[in-house]
């Protein structure tokens, strides 16, 4: 598995493992698929040499994206903190690949000028909670039962982590063949 910058002939792609999440239901807030037309605007916003949208790919597919975005873009003093996001194709998942790119995003952020990153997710969404845990994300908020999915409410979380506290040198990075 390989990790590059994503490119706009990537964008089918990626709005492909967007929509399973969608489908799966409180993998995400969007509860009705996107179109590659919707995402063109959201693509063009992440320029590379800022906020990237990072694919991880095996013989020329992808298998899972990571996006850093802009935190209330306009507003100076948070010019320095950014949203990290991540979606692995669910015949790829637990294999490692979400992992790999946390670690390589992490580390491009001394270089991007991000100094603070942070995930929100939804309560129910244990996978994640572990994944952002492991790389030494911490909870800095939660506000509960502020998204509804089919009549049940979920909370929405608020990991974060201080880039420069970081060691990305103890986290193991083995891939995963096997489901």
């Amino acid at each position: 598995m390989n990790i590059r910058t994503a490119t706009f002939e990537d964008i089918k792609m990626i709005v492909d493992i967007y929509n399973q999440a969608i489908a799966a239901g409180k993998k995400t807030a969007d509860v009705t698929p996107v179109s590659t037309e919707d995402r063109e605007k959201w693509f063009e916003d992440h320029t590379p040499d800022k906020y990237p949208i990072l694919v991880a790919f095996e013989d020329n597919l992808i298998v899972g994206y990571l996006t850093i975005s802009a935190y209330r873009p306009g507003r100076m003093a948070l010019r320095y903190t950014a949203e990290v996001s991540y979606f692995i194709h669910f015949d790829h998942h637990r294999q490692g690949i979400a992992s790999k790119l946390l670690h390589h995003a992490i580390g491009m952020c001394p270089s991007l000028e991000i100094k603070t990153l942070f995930a929100i997710l939804l309560d129910s969404n244990q996978g994640s909670i572990r994944l952002l845990e492991k790389f030494g994300f911490e909870k800095w908020g939660y506000m509960p039962r502020v998204a509804e999915f089919d009549g049940i409410e979920f909370g929405h979380l608020y990991y974060g982590l201080r880039i420069e506290n970081v060691n990305l040198t103890g986290i193991p990075l083995t891939l995963h063949t096997g489901k």
